[in-house]
């Protein structure tokens, strides 16, 4: 919360992000407008905190998991690729 006020004082005119790895904090009124960087594991992202966010934890708006994509199978990986083209 420290790092909120801060950046609530010193806003002079541009927004400068607060970064922080904390997901587990509520989002307050006191924090509108802010614009934070939330730490997801591998990389942060930008969320800009808007009303209807005001009662959920802030972790709930950088997701942490990504979908998983798998390559196509190789030569003799399984009975089944046996029916896979080749490129």
């Amino acid at each position: 919360m420290e790092h909120v006020r801060r950046a609530r004082k010193e806003d002079g005119g541009k927004r400068v992000p607060v970064k922080t790895h904390c997901r587990d904090m509520i989002v307050i009124p006191e924090m509108l407008g802010l614009t934070l960087q939330l730490h997801s594991g591998k990389e942060y992202v930008s969320v800009e905190v808007k009303p209807e966010m005001i009662g959920h934890y802030i972790g709930e708006f950088a997701i942490t998991n990504q979908k998983v994509v798998h390559g196509t199978p190789g030569i003799g990986a399984s009975r089944s690729s046996m029916y896979v083209p080749l490129k």
